[in-house]
């Protein structure tokens, strides 16, 4: 065999391996063990956090712990996506690791709720480049046949997490102190960043021409400016929603102006209008994950405030949704191709809106809390069959050296999704309890806007993707 020939004979080689092949066992631990840590992270914050509101008082800034985290992903997603453009994964990735790490170094020392949620900001804005660099990795080095089966085997790295996770962190929190759940994680985060940076700096950039670069350096120059105006509209939004300025509704509608021009501007055209194709799969995630996590950020509160358990009751209906969520994902990897991303993603919408419904019945004092872990479990189902139908859409439609931009587009609606669902969620909780309402008035508003978003994010999937490309 000819020199010239090698290369050609290694990537149809690599093509018929798997994910755990040599070739790309490094890649698919290093993925793991970050996804891990994230999920770790995300479980182990969200059980404790009515632990925390009590200790460092401020139940008003309770959903800003969640939004300012998401916030921060914003401006983080957006540098990823502009600095992956350019060139190596290795720089992204280390910018986000750092700050991820700062924030929990931060957070962990925190002295009162607005430094907690000063310290989940830039915890959120490195947190933001660490799935970016995953979904970009596995687009420049997977084939197109492997990508579901990477997707689903990062979903199964919530597992672990999922398990044990939620619970340890209710059992550290109340026996010894919340801040070590914070702190506990700066050494795995060492560990984990050590083994995952000569894969990720081994994944080849794309290559581009003089006229690409300078492309990329336009897009950059015009991309930062729009995240920072993106980021300053939703955090109006989630101001005025939380009643912390002198004329509420004046912030929330000059944050909608101002934030919408911006998300049109960093997303493909037509985004906001749900265009069939990749324009609608973009504004889907922002809807689906709205759906899940304006309720799933205020579980704990129904479950350890409201109904009066621990936090270990908490931990394990994060644990099923988890699972579930895993589960889920399997099943769209080896059955995507057969029924087609569109079928998955209305499923996934359906059965995310039983979950909550489900869930929020549990705010009647007679309803058995096991109601809690089986409904939210469903929900974690929806999520499952839903979210990574997206991510493979984007991939598949993405032209390799616009792979950064469209993923940071794909993000940023997930974030934007999140960051306003929390934020929303909690500006109804704080609003009952400002009201004098009883507990339950503003988790069961809050569950209700999350029960209809889904509805409208259902309807919307008629309109993903044309029939003749749905498979």
């Amino acid at each position: 065999m000819s020199d010239a020939a090698k290369p050609i004979e290694r990537a149809a080689t690599l093509d018929r391996e798997g994910l755990w092949s040599p070739g790309r066992r490094a890649l698919t631990l290093g993925l793991v063990l970050n996804v891990t840590i994230v999920a770790s992270e995300a479980l182990a914050v969200s059980t404790i956090m009515p632990i925390v509101a009590r200790d460092l008082g401020g139940l008003d800034l309770y959903g800003w712990v969640f939004s300012g985290f998401f916030l921060g992903n914003l401006l983080g997603i957006v540098v990823a996506g502009i600095l992956i453009d350019r060139g190596s994964l290795a720089g992204p990735f280390v910018l986000g690791i750092g700050l991820f790490s700062i924030g929990l170094l931060i957070g962990g020392l925190a002295p009162a709720m607005p430094v907690l949620v000063a310290a989940r900001v830039i915890q959120g804005f490195g947190a933001g480049a660490i799935p970016a660099v995953a979904y970009v990795s596995i687009g420049r080095a997977l084939p197109e046949a492997l990508r579901p089966r990477m997707f689903a085997t990062l979903s199964t790295a919530w597992v672990v997490p999922g398990v044990i996770g939620p619970s340890l962190a209710g059992i550290v929190a109340e026996s010894l102190h919340w801040r070590l759940v914070f702190l506990g994680l700066l050494p795995l985060i060492a560990v984990a960043a050590a083994l995952t940076y000569p894969a990720i700096r081994s994944v080849a950039p794309v290559p581009a021409a003089a006229e690409g670069e300078h492309r990329i350096a336009q897009d950059a120059r015009r991309r930062l400016p729009l995240a920072s105006v993106l980021v300053v509209g939703a955090a109006m939004v989630v101001a005025g929603l939380s009643n912390l300025g002198p004329v509420p509704v004046v912030l929330v509608a000059l944050g909608l102006i101002v934030g919408t021009q911006a998300f049109a501007r960093l997303t493909p055209p037509g985004t906001l209008a749900a265009r069939p194709g990749l324009p609608s799969a973009v504004l889907l995630r922002g809807f689906l994950t709205f759906a899940f996590f304006c309720a799933d950020a205020y579980v704990p509160l129904a479950i350890q405030e409201w109904r009066g358990y621990p936090a270990i009751v908490s931990g394990l209906v994060f644990t099923a949704s988890t699972l579930t969520w895993t589960g889920g994902s399997w099943i769209l990897a080896h059955r995507v191709e057969r029924f087609g991303p569109r079928r998955f993603l209305a499923t996934g919408f359906t059965v995310l809106l039983v979950g909550v419904i489900g869930f929020a019945t549990i705010l009647v004092p007679t309803v058995p809390i096991v109601v809690a872990t089986v409904t939210w479990g469903i929900a974690g189902l929806g999520m499952g069959l839903s979210y990574s139908v997206l991510s493979l859409v984007v991939l598949r439609w993405a032209a390799p050296g616009e792979q950064g931009a469209a993923t940071a587009g794909l993000q940023l609606s997930d974030v934007l999704g999140t960051s306003l669902g929390t934020g929303l969620g909690g500006a109804l909780v704080a609003a009952g309890l400002r009201a004098g309402s009883p507990g339950w008035v503003g988790l069961a508003e809050t569950f209700a806007v999350a029960a209809g978003v889904a509805v409208v994010g259902l309807v919307l999937t008629r309109r993903f993707l044309p029939r003749a490309s749905a498979g």
